[in-house]
């Protein structure tokens, strides 16, 4: 045995006699509880009819939805785009002759997402849609590869298998830099209103390097997981990362392990959610975009929604000299709305230039004529029509008039009016953004804190058919630290259908490569970005060198919430100044130690509460792992 396994192998024994001697083993311990606030008693169903609208169609939509329709509420879903899911919808490509089906990105479900996987159990999705992933390898840029399997759920032993799995971690290092153990001991003092007090003023990198944190720590464990959160490091709350730790990793009773769909999320999940919503009545309205909220009083008394080709309202003003002889040039109305404005043989052309599909701003394509949208993938022709990707409905028309050498966008009118007794906005942050400014509710605090959120840098997903297999790779997904642009591999004809059959049928592959937050600095037209991922990919499996590629999809997007220093101070809450209007998503700020799907999740049946609490409704009970740490 090397010298270096037997103090490793020592120093675990030595652990394990601690803490049992110190009773850790059976008092302090991370254990599933429930969020402490909720009353147990109330009716089972409301009395009446009272009507709920649901804005966004995501995780948070859906779950609130689920539970008010399961206790009789009227629910009309409200979703802009042509299908549910969020950022776990999916769509159908046509591919070297046959077709796929693709997604925003890969996603792994943890065991501690407890309110999700209560949705996805409830909606039928049973735990054999999924897998368990072999192993948590990372791929370091200039450091051996780390691979950490299923951990201990028993502290110390969770993090002490950490240290003992690790090639660079060891504890000498630890004990001859005890400086470096103080960050690491913060892991365990989580506290919501403490930790946010002390350390959202400040970002990660700096929480890290202010700390003394060991390096190796640092670098092997800290960073590549912290960047799971989508925000870079030294942009990133210290608050949040410590949160977010917390909930995945030092009070998490589960242990480190994750699972992985068997199919893409739209057949595995979404469309069984879909299919319970509409079993307990639920309305659902795809494809139709609400834009304004109205308001009397303190109370919300409907929603004014359009479809897609009807357009919305907005003013924008441009000089005519400015629009090209020859396709269309992107302008910005005053409402932050992309526009498109071209020419046509009798006058003038616009278009909302905001993509049917989510929301996201396409571009004029200069070698079509017509637009696409870089999220995506989608296409349209110069009229409009979608051409290829997910999007299903034209672009919105807008009317143009010429005065005086200048062209006026004119605002439309109309739109359908949904009354409601309560409303639950469920969007994300871009949704929720635009939806309260084009409100005017007449709360500038509120309204000041919904403009305050933000979106996280840009990621990228490059998915690639390639001509071979990956005869190096040993696990299905890895996470990769130190390079500019990749941070996953996630190799789909390992462990997704159809993907595996056609990677067997053709001798095959099917990566996908995620950035995921593209610093500023770093960011370039998408054939440099493909081109520099398709030189990683090389570099950490070198056989993709020779390797031809068949078929790619590249789609880079901006549309997870920005975790950055300060930003929790101006959050809204799930409660609102009005009482009957509720908001979801993880960009909520509540004091629950959840994040990414579980914060959507939980803030669904959060609002779903609060609504239950003014109709005398007997609550969801909210698990979740310990509020604080151990150590707190």
């Amino acid at each position: 045995m090397e010298r270096r396994d037997f103090i490793k192998k020592m120093f675990v024994g030595t652990g394990v006699a601690v803490a049992g001697s110190a009773g850790l083993v059976g008092y302090y311990q991370p254990r599933k509880a429930l969020y402490g606030r909720e009353a147990s008693e109330g009716k089972e169903r409301v009395d009446g009819l009272k009507k709920v609208l649901v804005i966004g169609g995501g995780l948070a939509g859906i779950s609130s939805s689920i539970e008010l329709a399961r206790r009789g509420f009227e629910v009309t879903l409200v979703e802009s785009s042509a299908a549910l899911g969020g950022k776990l919808t999916g769509w159908d490509i046509e591919a070297l002759g046959e077709h796929f089906p693709v997604e925003h990105g890969f996603h792994g479900f943890f065991d501690q997402y407890y309110n999700l996987n209560e949705i996805f159990a409830y909606a039928g999705i049973k735990r054999e849609s999924f897998i368990s992933s072999p192993g948590y390898p990372v791929i370091f840029k200039h450091f051996p590869k780390e691979v950490y399997g299923q951990t201990s759920k028993y502290f110390p032993l969770n993090v002490l298998s950490i240290i003992e799995q690790s090639k660079r971690l060891d504890f000498i290092s630890f004990l001859k830099n005890y400086k470096g153990l103080l960050p690491t001991v913060e892991l365990f003092r989580y506290d919501n209103t403490r930790t946010f007090q002390k350390y959202d003023s400040i970002d990660f990198l700096t929480y890290c390097r202010k700390g003394d944190a060991l390096p190796a720590f640092v670098d092997t464990v800290l960073h590549p997981f912290a960047d799971a959160t989508m925000n870079r490091m030294e942009v990133l709350s210290a608050a949040e990362a410590l949160r977010y730790f917390h909930f995945y990793f030092m009070a998490n009773p589960e242990g480190l392990a994750f699972t992985i769909t068997k199919r893409d999320c739209m057949s595995a999940l979404i469309t069984p959610l879909e299919a319970k919503l509409k079993e307990l009545g639920v309305r659902l309205r795809k494809g139709c975009t609400a834009r304004s909220i109205q308001v009397v009083g303190e109370k919300v008394v409907g929603v004014v929604v359009d479809m897609p080709e009807s357009g919305g309202a907005l003013s924008l003003h441009v000089d005519a000299a400015k629009v090209p002889q020859r396709g269309f040039a992107a302008f910005v109305s005053a409402e932050g709305v992309p526009v498109m404005v071209g020419r046509t043989e009798s006058g003038y052309l616009a278009y909302d230039g905001r993509c049917t599909h989510m929301g996201c701003p396409v571009t004029p394509d200069s070698g079509t004529g017509g637009f696409s949208c870089p999220c995506h993938a989608g296409r349209f022709d110069a009229s409009g029509s979608p051409v290829s990707g997910p999007p299903k409905a034209p672009l919105a028309k807008l009317a143009v008039a010429v005065e005086g050498g200048v062209l006026v966008v004119k605002q439309t009118e109309g739109g359908e009016r949904l009354a409601c007794d309560y409303c639950v906005v469920a969007s994300n942050v871009r949704g929720v953004r635009e939806l309260v400014k084009a409100s005017h509710l007449n709360h500038p605090d509120f309204e000041a804190n919904v403009a305050s959120l933000g979106e996280a840098d840009p990621y990228a997903v490059y998915r690639l058919w390639i001509d071979r297999p990956l005869a190096s790779k040993e696990f299905p997904f890895y996470t990769v630290s130190g390079y500019t642009y990749t941070d996953s591999i996630s190799i789909y004809s390992d462990f997704q259908e159809p993907f595996i059959s056609w990677a067997k049928k053709h001798g095959c592959c099917v990566v996908e490569l995620h950035a995921y937050a593209i610093a500023p600095e770093d960011i370039r037209p998408e054939a440099e970005i493909k081109a520099a991922m398709l030189q990683e990919l090389h570099t950490i499996f070198p056989e993709t060198r020779a390797a031809k590629v068949l078929h790619e999809l590249f789609m880079q997007q901006s549309n997870f919430t920005r975790w950055a220093p300060g930003d929790h101070a101006h959050r809204p809450g799930v409660e609102t100044p009005f009482s009957n209007l509720f908001l979801a998503g993880d960009w909520v700020k509540n004091d629950a130690p959840v994040f990414l799907m579980e914060a959507a999740a939980f803030t669904g049946r959060m609002a779903a509460n609060a609504i239950f609490r003014q109709e005398s409704v007997k609550p969801v009970p909210l698990p979740i792992v310990p509020m604080h740490g151990l150590f707190a």
